[in-house]
């Protein structure tokens, strides 16, 4: 498995309630289509036989998945909606939110616009592990779910009044997506309070790097906020470091915060521009065998690097933050992140035809995904160097006044400035300064 591929991404997000999961964005289908026109049957043994190569545990959760395979082909199937019932049935023994099956209409809602601009409130979901709840990971920086509040770990509890207790992840998006400007109601869990939100739908255009240079008393640093790891990240990060260092910044802070991850290579792509040497990711598969990249010589700048993370920060942001703190490139500061290491690929199923658009998809986890010292993300999250907790108040203040992100009423970037500006001291000393200290 060449974890490059562009086809490959992180199970960082179930789903985004907008027209796509923000797992696929810039989504690349794998190379292999099944053409399914006759046997429903056919279509599930399909699905069983990808699983059987592909997926990530070589025990199926404790699954025999040979007799599986008996049990689901012995049936009868009158129509693709009774194969379709039976795949979702079959891949609920794997226990595995993340490998999933999806319609025709759900798989068209997870492909990524080419545009950028998605359509719906504005939140990435994931069915907890444990609980299985539906889970915000983050909502979309200027998406209705942002400016109302919705934060990330909330829980969505009902949507227009309907429970999603047992909900799949793919039919709240259906719920929740929508005609721009049509109202939806989601009914949150926060610890113990209930809240409802009142939300319009919205197209919500993403941009998914902000930049800008900052005075400080010890010269300008650059700040630069990463939200999602789309297939243009890289080439926006690359000119927003490009153009700071014309303008002779002193050191960085990359916001990645509440940034829920996306494609794993531009996730490579992006530490590469930060990291001259040194290991990024290593992936593992049911085989235990082990594709590792690393940086090639190519950073875009060696100065002093602060990175913020926090509970929003999943899969590809944790690829990042974990890459730079174990090469020591950079200090963490906020809070754990959300804990998601797993790598999907997704293809298309059940197509009519080699061209159509009409084909259903599976995601399937095929690999975890280790840290250079061979940290285990998943479940468990990197924590940072310096902690920094927001009370709930502060996180509530930061979600609706956006504009303070990054500015001295943010707590968290005022500690990563803080540290910062030690950094860039400590650098800017002249050896004859150290040698008379």
């Amino acid at each position: 498995m060449a974890i490059t591929k562009r086809g490959l991404v992180l199970g960082a997000t179930a789903a985004a309630v907008s027209a796509v999961t923000i797992t696929g964005a810039g989504l690349h289908l794998s190379a292999g289509q099944a053409f399914f026109t006759e046997s429903p049957k056919e279509l599930v043994d399909e699905v069983w036989q990808i699983i059987d190569q592909q997926y990530v545990d070589g025990t199926f959760n404790q699954a025999d998945w040979k007799a599986v395979r008996k049990e689901y082909l012995n049936r009868s199937y009158s129509n693709k909606e009774e194969a379709y019932k039976a795949i979702r049935e079959m891949l609920k023994k794997l226990d595995d939110p993340y490998t999933r099956f999806m319609d025709p209409d759900e798989f068209k809602n997870m492909q990524i616009d080419t545009s950028g601009e998605l359509t719906g409130v504005g939140i990435q979901l994931a069915a907890d592990e444990k609980t299985k709840k539906l889970t915000v990971i983050a909502p979309i920086e200027d998406s209705p779910a942002a400016a109302a509040g919705i934060l990330a770990k909330d829980i969505i509890a009902y949507i227009d009044g309907k429970s999603t207790e047992g909900m799949p992840v793919d039919q709240a998006v259906k719920l929740i997506r929508g005609k721009p400007g049509t109202p939806i109601r989601l009914t949150i869990l926060r610890g113990t309070q209930q809240i409802d939100f009142n939300l319009k739908r919205a197209r919500i255009e993403i941009h998914p790097v902000r930049a800008s240079y900052q005075k400080t008393p010890t010269g300008g640093i650059g700040y630069i906020r990463l939200v999602q790891f789309s297939a243009n990240a890289p080439q926006e990060m690359r000119s927003a470091i490009q153009k700071l260092e014309k303008q002779q910044v002193n050191g960085y802070i990359l916001d990645l915060r509440s940034n829920p991850g996306g494609l794993l290579y531009t996730s490579i792509d992006i530490a590469r521009m930060w990291l001259k040497e040194g290991a990024i990711v290593s992936t593992v598969d049911r085989k235990g065998e082990q594709e590792r990249e690393r940086a090639n010589n190519r950073s875009l700048t060696d100065k002093p690097l602060v990175v913020l993370v926090d509970g929003g920060s999943a899969s590809a942001s944790e690829i990042l933050s974990g890459a730079l703190q174990d090469n020591k490139r950079a200090v963490l500061v906020g809070t754990k992140t959300f804990g998601k290491g797993l790598v999907q690929s997704v293809r298309s199923v059940d197509c009519p035809t080699p061209s159509s658009r009409d084909c259903a998809g599976l995601a399937v986890t095929i690999a975890k995904y280790l840290t250079p010292s061979g940290r285990d993300i998943n479940k468990h999250g990197i924590e940072p160097d310096v902690e920094v907790k927001l009370s709930d108040e502060q996180r509530k203040d930061l979600s609706t006044n956006r504009e303070k992100i990054g500015t001295a009423e943010d707590p968290q970037y005022a500690k990563a400035l803080d540290v910062l500006t030690q950094q860039i001291k400590a650098q800017q000393q002249t050896p004859r300064s150290r040698g008379q200290s």
